[in-house]
């Protein structure tokens, strides 16, 4: 047991350079100075007036100091591990063996997060992410499998402390959902969510076959980062739209208000489709509706590099074979696929209850080039 706790020091002493490296990555002080001299621009009295100013600035303060913080926790445990790994080896004392392990693990999986979220630089990263869930053609088992889908998407984001705000819901016939959007609010929260947005494939016995056959089916994700600029950059005419209410339906519970308040927008030049139900009020579900279609109209105008809406002709991509960016096999054998880097998860029950962050990382590891 003591050769374990000298195997762990050694681990834990080679990290203190890559951990070093990390706050240089990090501009770790740079961030610090920034974080003070934005504090001191909160005492001055006129610094209140411009409330949408300064709710920003102390929101980038509130940043700066979870960055600041974290990256110290991970140097002040990694000093404080080898220092109990050091008094073990002494005292030979095999008792704390596991409890430096233990610490060892956190390290490792800190830093690589603190090393992951360097690779959101994107302009839109650290925006709040729209996700939308739409089931392929299949009937029931293709509805079941876009709910399955939303609930891992959920799950991930609940475990990663973000805020999900449930915009809209449509109820597939027998089971699963036709449609749903949802609001993932936090920082980097389209950054690693990005990842998500394609067709995701499903191989299993349905449940809903009585002869037990096995089906394949498809449902795509569509994840967009809320703009906070597209109100000025997009501009919708009246007679572009078509704009319907209808009662509020859903897995919303609570939270869905059942009245005839919901509003479902078409953007008749593209056929993009958006809808709210979740606020309390028909203008207020408007309004969000309206700043989702936004949002859709600004990703595919900047993806598109397009000058004028009028150019944006909407997205066509078939949510069928061959389009999928990530396979979930459930039998004869379990595993989840990413296409496009190739990682691979085998505990299929751990990743639909939203263990996703190694194909989040293996796709922002591929897109930076590492």
């Amino acid at each position: 047991m003591i050769v374990a706790l000298e195997n762990a020091k050694r681990e834990l002493i080679s990290l203190q350079d890559e951990v070093g490296e990390l706050g240089n990555s990090l501009n770790i002080e740079a961030v610090r100075e920034n974080v003070a001299r934005m504090e001191e621009t909160t005492q001055d009295s006129e610094f209140w007036n411009d409330t949408e100013k300064s709710t920003k600035v102390l929101q980038q303060i509130k940043n700066g100091k979870d960055k600041i913080e974290a990256y110290d926790t991970l140097v002040s445990r990694l000093e404080d591990a080898i220092v109990l790994a050091e008094m073990g080896i002494e005292e030979n004392d095999e008792s704390c063996v596991s409890d430096v392990e233990a610490e060892l693990e956190f390290v490792k999986k800190e830093s690589e997060r603190q090393r992951i979220e360097i690779l959101l630089s994107g302009q839109y990263d650290r925006n709040n992410a729209l996700v939308s869930f739409h089931p392929g053609a299949g009937g029931t088992e293709a509805q079941d499998w876009a709910s399955m889908l939303y609930r891992m998407i959920t799950r991930w984001a609940e475990k990663h402390g973000f805020t999900v705000k449930l915009l809209d819901w449509l109820d597939g016939e027998e089971a699963g959902l036709k449609s749903a959007s949802i609001m993932v609010e936090g920082e980097n929260a389209y950054g690693y969510l990005k990842s998500e947005n394609g067709v995701h494939r499903l191989v299993r016995v349905s449940p809903y076959d009585s002869a037990g056959r096995r089906h394949t089916s498809f449902a795509s994700v569509e994840v967009l980062p809320e703009f906070d600029d597209a109100n000025d950059e997009i501009v919708i005419r009246p007679e572009d739209i078509e704009v319907t209410a209808h009662r509020s339906s859903g897995a919303g519970g609570q939270h869905i208000n059942k009245t005839d308040s919901a509003i479902r927008i078409v953007h008749l030049p593209t056929g993009i489709v958006v809808g709210c139900q979740t606020e309390r009020s028909q203008l207020q579900n408007k309004e969000t509706a309206m700043k989702m279609l936004k949002s859709k109209l600004m990703e595919i105008k900047i993806r598109e590099n397009l000058e004028r809406i009028e150019d944006i002709q909407g997205n066509k991509t078939n949510i069928e074979w061959g389009a999928q960016i990530r396979s979930y096999v459930f039998m004869p054998y379990t595993l989840a696929k990413d296409t496009r880097t190739g990682f691979e998860n085998g505990n299929i029950d751990a990743v639909m209850d939203g263990e996703i962050d190694g194909f989040i990382n293996a796709y922002l590891k591929m897109n930076s080039g590492i």
